[in-house]
């Protein structure tokens, strides 16, 4: 049963309501701000009828601090037929309707059973919405979008493989998540999955690190060390930034892909291992091959199926699907409440150009979460260049339009919309959505403007003819 609070100065309306609705509803009521919050609060109200003119006490006051508390109750407000203006102010602070005095009972009935209806289906749809958010949480991966649908399907497909995969993307993409997807999902999922990071470990020491050594073998070799390779062994092996190992140290490594065995420094004897291999970079191969950065042979080799990860700005739909995880995570991570973000907060976000993809939007909401006082992340509590159209610098010289005392607004207007059209190098779309007009108008627009500038190009050619 619903729970109902009936805010209203004068007790005979308290009652009448009260007792109108006592079958259907579980009523309280109160007659003054300080009784109507503490019953609110006290018992997780749902639905609230309440008097625009309670006694000296403006209702507006009270149905904020209500919104303030909870944001999904329902409120309807009562009022005189002179204030319907202020009831429908009341309407744009988050009221859900308001009903004219003298109170109809069944119009009220109706107003609350259109209530119910709204809280069932607002659940109905978080409801869904979870399942979604979960059917799409794939190993940590978050996304909707079609480029990840794709990462999905191919992770199904090559996880039961033992085929060599390489992981490419931009920086912050999340080559890792993929590669413990695979591993993760897959048949070797109860056997060892090891990683190296290749940037991580000096050139002279990641030889050791990959084949293990053996006693003696070199100095401050005091004892027998297993090498990564044989820790994975019956499990995968993980090689980020593979580019960024030595050319030399690479031979070693084709001879172990192709032969399946190493051999530990200081040793003679072979291994026998079966290591599944995945690597990641954020290079590109070709540049890297052609300046003899990395052997073409060894890439042949380990870049047998390709899985291309794509950047945060090639899915900017996923935004707020990731936004809602990271807040969830850091929520219980920080002990936090914060219940999510507001639309104009959530609209930068997906403007922004992520150069850091995931990994600096994951960073941005910690920052947020660590930082932020109220219940929802607002514009203000994001950095100063997420709020930045399209990721515009107006400190930037190039960025700056000139305006001078005087000048037309006609021309003010004309001067912002080309010079925003030649910033984003003519792409109409993204010009509407900076200057937040529709792409008609934008059109409108130009086409004007490109009249105006014929007509003026005419003038001045009659005038060089007549001269």
């Amino acid at each position: 049963m619903f729970k109902l609070l009936v805010i209203d100065d004068e007790e005979s309306i308290c009652s009448s309501l009260a007792f109108a609705l006592e079958n259907e509803y579980e009523v309280f009521t109160a007659s003054n701000e300080k009784n109507a919050i503490d019953l609110f609060t006290t018992h997780e109200i749902d639905l609230v009828l309440l008097d625009l003119r309670l006694g000296k006490t403006d209702g507006l006051e009270v149905l904020t601090k209500i919104k303030e508390l909870r944001p999904t109750a329902m409120v309807i407000i009562m009022t005189a037929y002179g204030s319907i203006r202020s009831s429908v102010f009341a309407m744009k602070k988050g009221a859900f309707y308001y009903i004219t005095k003298p109170i109809n009972i069944e119009e009220v009935k109706a107003l609350l059973n259109n209530a119910t209806n709204y809280i069932k289906l607002s659940s109905r749809v978080e409801h869904y919405a979870d399942r979604f958010f979960r059917e799409y949480e794939q190993a940590g991966i978050i996304g909707r979008s079609q480029t990840v649908r794709n990462v999905f399907s191919m992770v199904e497909k090559v996880r039961n493989t033992d085929t060599n995969v390489m992981i490419t993307g931009e920086s912050g993409t999340g080559k890792e998540l993929v590669a413990r997807a695979i591993h993760f999902t897959g048949n070797r999922k109860n056997e060892p999955f090891e990683v190296i990071n290749c940037a991580a470990i000096p050139p002279n020491l990641l030889e050791s690190e990959l084949f293990g050594h053996e006693r003696g073998a070199f100095t401050g070799a005091l004892r027998r060390k297993q090498g990564i390779f044989e820790l994975a062994d019956k499990g995968t092996l993980f090689l980020d930034e593979i580019c960024e190992m030595d050319i030399n140290l690479q031979s070693k490594l084709l001879r172990v892909v192709q032969e399946k065995e190493i051999t530990p420094l200081g040793s003679t004897i072979r291994k026998r291992i079966n290591a599944r291999i995945l690597c990641a970079t954020n290079r590109n191969f070709a540049v890297e091959i052609s300046a003899g950065r990395f052997r073409e042979d060894l890439y042949y080799r380990l870049n047998v199926i390709n899985i291309q990860l794509p950047s945060l700005r090639e899915r900017p739909e996923d935004v707020p699907l990731l936004v809602r995880y990271f807040i969830s995570k850091y929520n219980r991570k920080m002990g936090r409440s914060i219940e999510g973000i507001n639309v104009e907060a959530l609209e930068a976000l997906c403007r922004y150009s992520f150069k850091g993809n995931v990994r600096e939007l994951e960073n941005i909401i910690e920052r947020v979460l660590v930082l932020s006082n109220g219940p929802y992340i607002g514009i203000n509590d994001l950095p100063a260049e997420i709020c930045m159209r399209q990721g515009m610098n107006p400190n930037n010289p190039q960025m700056l339009i000139p305006v001078h005392v005087g000048e037309r607004m006609e021309d003010i207007e004309q001067r912002v919309i080309l010079y925003t059209l030649k910033s984003l190098k003519g792409n109409r779309r993204e010009t509407a959505k900076t200057l937040n007009i529709s792409e008609r108008s934008l059109r409108y627009k130009l086409k004007e403007y490109s009249l105006k500038t014929e007509k003026i190009a005419e003038t001045a050619k009659f005038a060089d003819i007549k001269g």
